[in-house]
């Protein structure tokens, strides 16, 4: 294809998935299918790749995150970005009413809801989004540029003639996404946010935009801070402007003249903030004149035109009958406190997440005791604290079970973690995402077993542990709803191809804690073969580059489970090959130790890899003075800053494929 047809279809792909990305996410009315919106897509980031002059700033492909930063850029904001002042009272609603009013007795308030979340700066060129900082002090914030693209509500490019425009809004969490965040989180056993703002605002601060694009984040604007003409003389007036322009703005925003009107919209919004999609905090009151505002001014820290009103959080005491254990997906154990009903934030609850056993004795919660339980963010019941005074004689400190609930497996706590975890390879509440891992691509690479297929087969019996998938048939198969004769013949030659794809590959589908794809296959140059490393002590693993003794005991303790054994045995009967497929052909690279960064023009990063070891040298996935070199591509990260601080030979993939004499 030709730059003019590219620039062409770029620029209609562009479009297309603007459009349809708007009708999903804000107007909830789709107009195509998921798969071919993601043709779309993929075609577009082919296009961009093959012409990346041709990159729009305004481009769909932003959304889903660039490269990696190494830190945020502190920048000062032009308009200062303060705080509005709070008041917790009728009376002190009252009391602001009185000093607007003594100035100006005709001033009209507009009242929006106060979304819980992080505030950012927008900045707008000739309809372009060019820049986003948070607000920081509120003179300095930092530059978030690249995680705002990510955010699907947050419009690329606006309908608009002004020049300029500079607009401040609210980065958020829905409630929905929240809570699975933070499921997902704690299956993890990683540590969960304590509210949407503090998840949305931990997620806009992510140096990885990818990071930030997969917690589906919200933002709606609600102040224009400045604009190259003047296009309104009201609060109101603004908001419905910047909504024409394409901005999500508050829906909540009536202007009343009485301060009793604006009373009964706050408890009103407080009454109905149980149904709302985000958590909010409180209610806004703003006078809606600008002219009134400027002539009010402003205190040190805050403007005398606005207050924030701030509802109290509802709190509950109640008996705790019980503590069960749920076991993740990744075989965490996660303790939750059962008791008896009581009403929260408009809704009946009788059970609350206890997060993990720090957590429990940190709370010093006993089964019996009277507990306080609220709603974090009015939306996870959790449970805050023991009314010590009412605890019983005989009640004892709670402590984790030493086996799994679910397969009586043995549960393990690494140091310095605070989840237990089954480690239990087939233990039934891990079985569907250990097979998801196992078929996946970067592991056995059994092309056609979705996640869809997977789970079907788990609810009919037809396995039970990833060993069982090379037992199938293709009648097996065929059984299945929507399962095509030439599907279930495709699927068992991909079960069968995928027995060849080598120990290193192997190691990372067995899915062991902390061992990743790269350290898969250290393991398996090293050592050549399943039985070596099986028979490994943790000193010998922690002789392998790359492998700490973190590694080494979860390696260790991962092949002392007889279960595990037991699998492994079956997936040998099964003739799934258990030696290293990379084999050492040259020792051109002998001696040396190599980081590979950044993207290669040609090579993907692991077949760069595989090229160091087949030529005798040794990967690492850090930057040290016993670095030999780096071998270095587009958008490296900090690993380049490192090498040249430590004086760290570069090179680039030209000279690496010289080096090793391949043309």
């Amino acid at each position: 294809m030709d730059i003019r047809n590219a620039e062409k279809e770029i620029k209609k792909l562009s479009e297309l998935l603007e459009y349809h990305s708007k009708k999903y996410y804000e107007e909830d009315s789709p107009e195509i299918e998921d798969h071919e919106y993601d043709a779309m897509f993929r075609r577009l980031q082919d296009l961009e790749s093959e012409f990346p002059q041709l990159v729009l700033p305004t481009s769909p492909t932003h959304r889903v995150g660039g490269a990696v930063a190494t830190r945020f850029e502190k920048i000062k904001h032009e308009f200062p970005m303060g705080s509005i002042s709070d008041v917790f009272s009728i009376e002190e609603l009252l009391a602001f009413d009185s000093r607007v009013k003594s100035v100006f007795p005709d001033a009209e308030y507009v009242v929006e809801y106060k979304i819980d979340g992080l505030s950012v700066s927008l900045e707008y060129e000739n309809g372009i989004f060019t820049r986003g900082a948070t607000r920081g002090d509120g003179d300095f914030g930092e530059d978030v540029t690249a995680n705002l693209r990510t955010i699907s509500s947050l419009p690329l490019k606006i309908d608009t003639t002004l020049s300029r425009l500079v607009v401040r809004g609210e980065v958020y969490m829905s409630k929905a996404n929240f809570a699975s965040l933070n499921r997902a989180r704690e299956e993890n056993g990683e540590k969960v946010f304590a509210n949407p703002r503090n998840a949305a605002a931990g997620s806009l601060r992510q140096l990885d935009p990818s990071i930030c694009a997969s917690r589906k984040l919200d933002l709606f604007v609600f102040n224009m801070q400045y604009s190259s003409e003047a296009v309104a003389d009201t609060h109101k007036a603004s908001l419905d402007y910047l909504e024409k322009c394409g901005f999500k703005v508050s829906p909540e925003r009536d202007v009343f003249k009485k301060i009793s009107d604006v009373s009964d919209k706050i408890m009103a919004l407080g009454n109905a903030r149980k149904s709302f999609v985000s958590d909010i905090d409180g209610a806004v009151v703003k006078v809606n004149s600008f002219k009134m505002r400027e002539a009010l001014g402003a205190t040190v820290s805050a403007p005398r035109w606005a207050v924030a009103f701030k509802y109290p959080p509802e709190t509950a005491q109640t008996i705790l009958d019980s503590i069960v254990i749920n076991v993740g997906r990744t075989g965490v154990l996660t303790p939750n406190a059962e008791f008896q009903t009581v009403q929260l934030a408009g809704t009946k609850v009788s059970r609350a997440t206890l997060h993990n056993i720090d957590y429990i004795r940190q709370k010093d919660i006993r089964i019996g005791d009277t507990i306080i339980v609220r709603k974090a963010g009015d939306i996870i019941p959790e449970v805050v604290g023991v009314d010590i005074s009412k605890r019983k004689n005989n009640s004892v400190p709670y402590e984790m079970p030493q086996k799994c609930p679910a397969c009586n497996g043995d549960t393990i706590r690494e140091e310095g973690e605070s989840a237990v975890r089954c480690v239990n390879i087939a233990c039934p509440a891990q079985l569907y995402r250990n097979i998801c891992h196992f078929a996946s691509r970067d592991a056995m690479n059994i092309e056609s077993l979705g996640e869809s297929v997977i789970l079907s087969l788990l609810e009919n019996g037809l396995i039970k542990d990833v060993a069982d998938l090379y037992t199938l048939k293709q009648e097996d198969l065929s059984s299945l709803d929507r399962m095509g004769e030439k599907s279930a013949s495709n699927i068992i030659k991909a079960i069968e191809k995928s027995k060849d794809v080598g120990l290193g590959k192997l190691i990372f589908a067995l899915g062991i804690r902390h061992i990743g794809e790269k350290a898969a296959m250290t393991l398996a140059s090293f050592f050549g073969d399943i039985d070596s490393i099986m028979k490994a002590s943790i000193e010998d693993l922690c002789s392998v580059d790359d492998i700490g003794k973190t590694s080494a005991e979860s390696i260790n303790r991962f092949f002392s489970s007889e279960l595990n054994i037991e699998l492994i045995n079956r997936l040998k009967e099964s003739g799934v090959v258990m030696e290293s497929r990379i084999t050492v052909t040259s020792r051109t690279l002998e001696g040396l130790t190599i980081v590979v960064t950044g993207t290669l023009p040609t090579l993907k990063r692991n077949e760069a890899e595989n090229l160091v070891i087949q030529n005798g040298g040794k990967c690492s996935s850090s930057v040290s003075k016993k670095t030999s070199f780096v071998l270095c591509g587009e958008s490296p990260g900090s690993k380049l800053a490192k090498a040249e601080s430590l004086g760290v030979p570069v090179i680039n993939e030209k000279e690496f494929l010289e080096r090793l004499g391949i043309k």
